[in-house]
């Protein structure tokens, strides 16, 4: 008997034909996957497929991957520079030279009336590293403005914060290896099928070939919280006080590594002093999570051989992300699984090279993880670059969600957005849109003319794109990566590095300082810049060609190294003054907006696996798009009987700062009292999203709101998403 379909017609694979394969690394999230691109014999990009020899992949794409080749093609590329004289008006069409001399000339005006932190700048984790240098080399040695971020704030900075605190220094410790090697893993707010697959098939590669225990911390049933031995559905925002339960119960019952707590680690007493009142019972009535499973937990990581905490933005994305991360490095630390193969504190993160701007973009300090703060480090810097030291600022300046209120009071009068969307991925959209309504001049630079930001813009910039420029990228284990050139950008698009050094031209300061024409020279600069003893972030020993061969270096790998060093601190020394690191001992202060009468529900947000950030790429690509084209919540099925809301009919949600109107999608992978949305639709969860700030990182809130849920007329909320899926 046969079965299924008569006259089944054969699975075929069209032929690409290409003609050459060119290396890259991908340029969407941060887990590093080398690949190829397949070009025909017009050079036109037709396929990608996995590079199979490359240690992070293996051979493997997620779906972004796979079609990763065509964004060479997509729609809504800037192709010309345009200009005008008021938002809202036409842009005209004009040549690179005016619009850079208008650029230059505008900041000058703005900063010689009102002061040089009177310019702000914007930037990205997209760029490429060598860009990202050279950025940070036209600010804090040209343009002097200290009002310099990336939009790495809204994602990573409670992480960055968090290292610093405890190790003294940025840097993840750990790599992808650590999977292979745990005996146990705890991820918080992460959900790695969908965040970033490949490292779930490594974990996942790793869990069929020696079974160790799994444990999500996520207050939604995520595809990760499936998968795991144990899932915690934590109330949002109270990671601290369960890492600080479990710290307790180690502690009580004896379970640390004491040894390694008095040869490597800080403040032991009064760290054991605060979490002595965390006790389980306590803690469970403020995270949600029973005390016995508290309990429970606590003992499976701490008798486990070697453990590992990962997370990503359910933990940096609150108004305790610094603390939160910071408690992840405590628990780590008293239990030894620091630098030691399968334990350690890895941040997941977000971006493609979201590193790269850690690393080198002077955002937060200068290049190489120098401090302003640090008198030898401005000096190096400024000796190296050929600039006066007082030049520098001897602290940083305001962070990225510290400048659009500094627009609002005056304070900043013209703003640079590089690469980034503010107004689809900052928390309160209508502040925001009032906020650069205010500006006397603003710039957007960006592959993409149709970018949402770029409506509020005096001059844009069409910058070139993944694949047809050249350079590196750090990734998640601190792996640096080459992306060949494989395309020309369309038009008279540019690549960012050469926007900088043109602009550069355009000041004194700028024409007295070299500035490297081709993205190998700024590498091999970068390189000597990175040399000094006791240095972590070392790439001296590394070359473009180097990098292709071994298919990506970790750093630090040293000048006559053969390749990178996979963790940091094995030795146990910490970059802080006396070399160990700091046990943090916080309290936890409730600062949420938690739902109430008047909005019930809390608002959960993250990513699904078919599309990245704002969508300004993947939203383009059928492809991806069409698995999830328009805005959807979840909302869990008991609750919507109780409001008499159906699946897939459209509701409004309203917050106490704005409304969106979605789609629904009942599911019980949400709690009563909680909806979910995918946070990479414009016009949509930042519409609600709270702008609350992690007072040590600036981190915004995004996951911590209260909201009600509307009916509205159906006509009207269809004619809406046909509206949004014909952008």
């Amino acid at each position: 008997m046969i079965f299924g379909r008569k006259n089944r017609k054969p699975i075929s694979i069209t032929d690409k034909k290409v003609v050459e394969w060119k290396y890259a690394v991908c340029g969407y999230c941060s887990t590093g996957c080398s690949l190829e691109v397949g070009l025909n014999s017009e050079g036109k990009p037709v396929a990608s497929r996995g590079k199979g020899n490359a240690p992070v992949n293996q051979g493997k794409l997620c779906i972004k991957g796979i079609f990763e080749h065509e964004l060479s093609g997509t729609s809504g590329r800037g192709k010309e520079p345009l200009i005008r004289n008021r938002i809202y008006e036409n842009f005209n069409v004009t040549d690179w030279d005016t619009a850079l001399d208008k650029t230059a000339s505008e900041f000058k005006r703005i900063q010689d009336k009102y002061g040089r932190d009177s310019v702000a700048i914007v930037s990205t984790g997209q760029l490429l590293t060598e860009e990202f240098y050279t950025l940070g080399k036209l600010v804090r040695g040209v343009i002097g403005t200290n009002n310099y971020d990336g939009n790495t704030t809204l994602c990573m900075a409670s992480a960055v914060s968090g290292y610093k605190r405890s190790f003294g220094s940025d840097g993840p410790p750990g790599c992808y290896a650590d999977f292979e090697e745990t005996s146990c893993l705890m991820a918080f707010g992460s959900n790695l099928p969908e965040q970033h697959p490949i490292i779930y098939w490594k974990l996942k590669e790793a869990l069929e070939k020696r079974k160790f225990p799994l444990i999500v911390v996520d207050p939604r049933v995520t595809m990760f919280a499936q998968f795991a031995d144990i899932h915690l559905p934590i109330t949002p925002g109270t990671d601290l006080v369960l890492l600080n339960a479990l710290a307790h119960v180690i502690l009580k019952e004896g379970l640390q590594k004491q040894e390694y707590i008095d040869a490597h680690c800080n403040d032991f007493e009064a760290f054991k002093a605060t979490v002595e009142k965390y006790d389980p019972v306590t803690a469970s009535r403020i995270c949600g999570i029973d005390p016995d499973t508290i309990k429970h937990v606590a003992r499976i990581y701490a008798k486990a051989p070697s453990a590992m905490s990962i997370w990503t933005m359910g933990i940096n994305q609150s108004t305790h992300g610094t603390d939160g991360v910071c408690g992840i490095n405590n628990l780590n630390l008293i239990t030894g699984n620091i630098g030691v193969a399968g334990g350690t504190s890895l941040s997941i993160t977000g971006q493609c090279n979201a590193m790269g701007t850690r690393e080198w973009s002077s955002c937060s300090g200068l290049p190489g993880y120098r401090m302003l703060e640090k008198q030898q480090h401005r000096d190096e810097v400024a000796q190296f670059w050929g600039v006066d030291e007082s030049f520098f600022p001897a602290k940083r300046g305001l962070q990225q969600t510290d400048i659009f209120p500094a627009i609002e009071s005056g304070e900043i009068k013209a703003l640079w957005i590089v690469a980034t969307n503010p107004l689809t991925s900052m928390p309160n959209q209508p502040r925001i849109k009032k906020a650069l309504e205010k500006l006397e001049f603003m710039v957007v630079q960006d592959g993409y003319q149709d970018c949402e930001t770029v409506d509020f813009a005096h001059v844009y910039l069409p910058a070139a794109v993944w694949g047809e420029k050249e350079g590196v990228q750090t990734n998640t284990e601190r792996r640096v990566n080459l992306v060949r050139k494989f395309t020309e950008p369309p038009g008279n698009a540019k690549a960012d590095y050469w926007i900088f050094n043109e602009l550069a031209k355009r000041f004194e300061r700028g024409r007295q300082i070299r500035f490297p024409e081709t993205s190998s020279e700024i590498f091999d600069e970068m390189k000597l810049l990175s040399k000094g003893e006791g240095r972590n972030l070392d790439i001296s020993g590394m070359s473009h060609d180097l990098i292709e061969a071994q298919r990506g270096i970790q750093w630090p790998m040293r000048e006559g190294d053969e390749t990178g060093n996979p963790r940091l601190y094995s030795d146990g020394v910490f970059a802080t003054p006396n070399g160990k690191a700091n046990l943090l001992a916080m309290d936890y202060i409730e600062d949420n907006e938690v739902p109430d009468d008047s909005f019930p529900f809390w608002l959960n947000s993250g990513r699904v696996v078919e599309h990245f950030h704002t969508r300004t790429k993947t939203g383009k690509i059928g492809n991806l798009n069409k698995f999830s084209p328009t805005p959807y919540m979840e909302m869990n099925p008991d609750s919507a009987r109780e409001l008499g809301v159906e699946h897939q009919k459209y509701v409004r949600l309203v917050s106490r700062r704005g409304d969106a109107v979605v789609m629904v999608q009942l599911t019980q992978r949400v709690a009563r009292n909680m909806v979910f949305i995918p946070m990479h639709y414009h016009d949509c969860v930042n519409r609600l999203s709270l702008g609350l700030l992690d007072p040590y990182s600036r981190q915004p809130a995004f996951k911590q709101c209260a909201v009600r849920i509307e009916h509205i007329d159906q006509k009207e909320a269809a004619q809406l998403n046909v509206e949004r899926r014909a952008f």
